[in-house]
């Protein structure tokens, strides 16, 4: 891969062009022109959950509320970029009802974690009427970014109450931070309750957890422009530096479990011998450290936080992290789990999942954008995506498989969409690049201004952390700092 280490004035000016035209296509002839209207549900509304590798519909459609609100999000996205406005926002806006009537709680206030395709109790992954604050992020990430392109007072509405309902609910008043698991009435239950939950996320009953922590950032950061309410705003402010300060640690990696009182979970201390459940509650997650690195970025831009150094360097430190410890430096992608063991970092799991991949390109860019005189950045970018066009984009099917198949093969013949995987990583992640590399001579962007919209607000946020870096000292990548 030496061929694809370059410095970013030659990146710009050589590689741009035909690089552009492969975004294009893999975010509108690989991604979108596959999904949709394929998984529009118009018999029982919302979206199909399942889709088959020969993109094929089965007959088990159980619905979960953090896809339905993915799907929301990505055709919001879509109809502020593509000329294809009224097309993206019909369907975007095709999710709402399911949502409003059925995903949420009529009775009690809240979004249930799954429905079944028409609505009813589902048995899916064993949520029945639970509730998980995971679940109830995404629907106002969701919500508040189809708001943003409908100005329909209905969606807000909604965002609104689900705020209310964490708020009441979820919050933590002693130690901060927002419990995860519900009862339908809205009651926190954890593993010394009289209630027994038979979910498969089970093992995680009790603890405070890093990933519903940073997509409630998300959906803070994706709501508060459009209702800069105080006690949102303070929730924000406190989730950033929650996960910045007590979540991220020293070395610049995210601990993944917590107790009521912030303390990590430690369960691995050897390279074998230890569980799946030891495995899923301590170790190293490198994709949710640099998405986290991404979502720290925007949420304290969106605060206009304009002295903010220390998330910024926080932020660089998880990607530099990532990238020393992490990356395929041989092949190419991000591994999925690691740990320190005896003071040495060791790949627990050297698997490679999709979304990783996506998030990788998305925050690489960015930092390249922001520090262009560190080549680092812009080098592991076009190695990442050299290795996303190699062993995860779909050359016959269209979409990405679900994992790297240099480590995983099977997955050439997995499905292209379940409860955990559909448009939101990757749809975020292309139209991201489309948005940062785009120059008004390319035709794509004469026919598709939405694209310079977006890169505006872009710009805008590249723009504060350049100014923030142009006044603080940052340690570079590789530094012994």
């Amino acid at each position: 891969m030496d061929e694809l280490v370059i410095n970013m004035a030659t990146f710009k000016s050589v590689y741009s062009d035909s690089l552009y035209q492969d975004i294009y296509k893999a975010l509108t002839e690989g991604i979108l022109n596959r999904w949709y209207p394929l998984v529009i549900d118009n018999r029982s509304g919302g979206y199909y959950t399942n889709v088959t590798a020969d993109w094929t519909l089965p007959p088990v459609q159980d619905k979960m509320v953090v896809s339905q609100a993915r799907h929301i999000w990505t055709l919001s996205r879509m109809s502020g970029l593509f000329k294809q406005r009224h097309q993206f926002l019909q369907m975007a806006a095709h999710g709402f009802p399911f949502m409003k009537n059925f995903m949420w709680d009529q009775r009690y206030g809240g979004f249930f974690q799954a429905r079944s395709a028409d609505g009813g109790l589902s048995d899916c992954e064993g949520w029945m009427d639970e509730k998980r604050a995971y679940g109830n992020a995404f629907a106002i990430y969701g919500l508040a970014a189809l708001y943003s392109q409908t100005r329909n007072p209905e969606v807000l509405q909604l965002a609104q109450e689900s705020f209310r309902w964490l708020e009441s609910k979820g919050w933590d008043d002693e130690f901060g931070g927002y419990f995860q698991f519900y009862q339908r009435d809205g009651q926190v239950f954890d593993q010394n309750s009289v209630y027994r939950s038979h979910a498969t996320d089970e093992p995680e009953v009790g603890f405070k957890d890093q990933n519903s922590s940073i997509h409630l950032l998300e959906a803070f950061t994706e709501l508060l422009p459009h209702w800069n309410h105080p006690v949102l705003r303070s929730r924000l402010t406190t989730m950033l530096l929650l996960i910045r300060d007590r979540m991220t640690t020293e070395k610049g990696y995210l601990n993944l479990f917590f107790d009521r009182q912030w303390n990590p979970v430690r369960r691995i201390t050897k390279r074998s011998g230890y569980s799946a459940t030891d495995y899923r509650l301590d170790h190293i997650s490198f994709g949710h450290d640099y998405e986290t690195a991404f979502l720290l970025l925007e949420a304290s831009h969106v605060l206009g936080l304009y002295q903010d150094d220390k998330t910024l360097w926080t932020a660089k430190k998880m990607v530099d992290h990532s990238i020393l410890n992490g990356f395929d430096h041989e092949t190419g992608g991000f591994y999925d789990g690691g740990q320190y063991i005896d003071g040495q970092m060791v790949i627990l799991k050297s698997t490679k999942n999709w979304w990783a991949q996506a998030e990788a390109l998305n925050i690489l860019l960015i930092m390249s954008e922001i520090f262009p005189e560190e080549p680092v950045y812009a080098e592991t970018f076009l190695k990442q995506w050299d290795y996303v066009t190699r062993y995860v984009l779909d050359p016959v099917k269209g979409d990405w498989f679900e994992g790297g198949i240099d480590k995983e093969p099977h997955f050439v013949t997995g499905p292209k969409s379940h409860i955990w995987k559909c448009t939101y990583h990757t749809g975020r992640a292309l139209s991201n690049l489309l948005g940062i590399l785009a120059r008004p001579e390319y035709e794509v962007v004469r026919e598709n201004p939405g694209i310079l919209e977006h890169q505006s607000s872009l710009r805008s946020l590249i723009n504060h952390w350049t100014q923030v870096k142009n006044r603080s000292e940052l340690v570079s990548i590789g530094s012994n700092a």
